[in-house]
């Protein structure tokens, strides 16, 4: 059974409540509706009982394929697991030149962190230099590798 409201309230299945163009006047009238402007359609069952009807479910559309909301990106980010860039210690490169790449290479790098990097890595033969996600790390990596020093990637597994 379906229910058509021209107006804008249904009472009941069989009953509509509309409303008359001129003033603030309102009818009731029973049966089909005889203005052409139908604005929704109601589903109804007789198990619902008097004056029962559900709305259609609205349709939400997504995102389009391959494409990805900036929450959605920062979300997965955040969930993705960590990897480590580890520079390695080489017998090949100046000190000053490492703290240049490392300032170079990532992102918001300041002179006292990488001094501190360089030095860990010559102490004692490896220093992590960030901590984020595989895509990033390996993007970091290889922009060492490329500027001449040994780094690898591995997973963060939190520990010492």
């Amino acid at each position: 059974m379906e229910t058509t409201i021209c107006g804008r309230l249904a009472l009941a299945p069989s009953t509509l409540f509309n409303s008359k163009s001129g003033g603030d006047k309102h009818s009731l009238s029973k049966g089909p509706c005889l203005s052409r402007g139908v604005l929704m359609t109601l589903s109804t069952s007789a198990a619902l009982g008097k004056g029962g009807g559900v709305l259609d479910k609205p349709i939400i559309e997504k995102t389009t394929p391959g494409r990805e909301s900036e929450f959605d990106l920062r979300k997965s980010k955040k969930m993705a697991p960590p990897y480590r860039v580890i520079l390695h210690n080489d017998n090949f490169n100046k000190r000053e030149y490492v703290v240049q790449v490392l300032m170079k290479v990532i992102p918001g790098m300041t002179v006292d962190n990488a001094v501190n990097i360089m030095q860990e890595a010559h102490i004692n033969g490896i220093a992590v230099v960030i901590v984020c996600a595989q895509a990033d790390a390996e993007q970091h990596c290889m922009q060492l590798r490329g500027n001449g020093l040994l780094s690898s990637v591995e997973p963060d597994g939190g520990g010492c």
